[in-house]
């Protein structure tokens, strides 16, 4: 009997496989397993690391996004801003344009009078000499080569009545009117064409900034997307480690539950059993676990958004760093063409208001700060000193230069605002036209 009790137990242990071992065994079996455990927890943990890493980067073009938004919300305001102002020009276009017209015809009145008055003159000429008149007033007439030399020579005829005179008189007076009308004429063409010039310049620029923009986000929303899908495998993986680690914790668990000792019943019945099942239970738990590849997570860098403190030049007589402490009181203030004040700038406007705060008197236009002062090499410059871009045009925007490659000015899209000289829309605008106000 006693016997058959220990082969009884033996075909037991056989049949159960892994998990019921006796003692020395199953001390084996558990040691296996927790080993198994150990290794699953720190894939767990890269995994885990990189997955905050995963997020924290998530989070941190979120917030870019965020700014790049906000940034093209501001650009899509200064368009429609743009766009009243070029609604009202081309009222005003069309006004000149029905001006214009309403002068040419009326030149083309004041021509036909003069003509007809010329004609009205030839005929008192006539009756004049018919009358017995003086012939040298007929020999002025028909010996006048043109309308200019009959008034000419007719005004040393002194025999002309004072009717005579009233005529030439008049004709005089509408040519005289005639040519100021086209003068003013001329000029009104000549603003409408640089308002054109400026309005179109203006709209370039702020596409061009909005679609700087529109790349960067562009850009930021593939790597979100990227990053996504790397979370999400992420996550699964982790989910997939933590059910084999479940599964693994259980196996330790049933391995660490002490074995009955069966009856010998018990042990041919259960031997029985169990003995085609054993070898599919041992291979179910001697798979390896998956090795890892991923990285530690290192630590996310604070990101840098605040501009570069500036640095303002000593003062040289009249105060020059007053004319950046000026610009730095009305950050945000928002871009209105045309501006000069605290209301609202343009970017010359601008410049021209802070230098007028710090002492000096400067023209308001890029056309007239283009030539203001001295001209000084970049690698030379200095807090104050005027920077210039091609944009819409050549030196088309301004700024001032205040220190560690940053510059304040009035842009379309963010109002007064600091920006980097390196920035990338800038940098490619910047031509190297620097100058000193002196």
């Amino acid at each position: 009997m006693k016997k058959f009790i220990i082969t009884a137990t033996t075909v037991t242990v056989v049949g159960l496989g892994s998990v019921f071992f006796t003692n020395t065994a199953n001390a084996e079996s558990v040691k296996e397993l927790e080993n198994k455990q150990t290794e699953i927890q720190n894939e767990r943990q890269e995994v885990k690391a990189n997955l905050s890493k995963a997020e924290a980067e998530i989070a941190d073009v979120l917030i870019d996004l965020k700014e790049i938004n906000q940034e093209i919300a501001r650009v899509e305001q200064a368009l429609i801003e743009n766009q009243k102002v070029v609604e009202k020009t081309e009222k005003n276009i069309d006004k000149t344009e029905k001006e214009i017209a309403d002068l040419e015809a009326e030149i083309a009145d004041l021509e036909e009078s003069i003509e007809l008055r010329f004609d009205k003159l030839k005929e008192r000429v006539v009756a004049y000499q018919q009358n017995g008149g003086d012939i040298q007033y007929l020999e002025v007439l028909f010996g006048a080569k043109s309308f200019v030399d009959f008034i000419s020579n007719a005004n040393a005829v002194v025999q002309l009545t004072n009717a005579d005179a009233d005529i030439l008189a008049g004709i005089e007076a509408d040519k005289e009117i005639v040519e100021a009308k086209k003068q003013e004429v001329e000029e009104k063409l000549i603003v409408l064409n640089e308002e054109k010039v400026e309005l179109e310049g203006m709209a370039q620029l702020i596409k061009d900034q909005k679609e700087e923009e529109e790349a960067k986000k562009s850009e930021l929303e593939e790597k979100e997307s990227k990053l996504t899908s790397l979370k999400a495998d992420l996550e699964t993986k982790d989910s997939n480690l933590a059910s084999l680690e479940a599964q693994v914790r259980a196996d330790i668990e049933i391995a660490r539950t002490p074995v009955p000792e069966p009856t010998p019943e018990v042990a041919s019945a259960t031997a029985a059993e169990n003995a085609g099942s054993g070898n599919s239970n041992n291979s179910g738990n001697n798979e390896a676990p998956a090795s890892s590849n991923a990285t530690k997570a290192k630590p996310q860098t604070q990101k840098q958004s605040e501009p570069a403190s500036s640095t303002p030049a000593p003062p040289t007589g009249k105060n020059i760093s007053k004319a950046i402490t000026a610009g730095n009181a009305h950050l945000g203030t928002p871009y209105v063409w045309g501006g000069k004040g605290p209301g609202g700038f343009d970017c010359s406007g601008f410049v021209s208001w802070a230098f007028k705060q710090a002492g000096y008197s400067i023209p308001s236009s890029t056309a007239g700060l283009q030539s203001v002062g001295t001209k000084v090499s970049y690698s030379d410059i200095r807090p104050g000193d005027l920077v210039f871009f091609d944009t819409y045009k050549t030196n088309g925007h301004v700024g001032i230069y205040v220190g560690n490659g940053n510059w304040i000015g009035a842009q379309n899209s963010t109002g007064l605002a600091i920006a980097s000289m390196d920035n990338s829309y800038w940098k490619s605008k910047f031509n190297g036209h620097v100058r000193r106000v002196n």
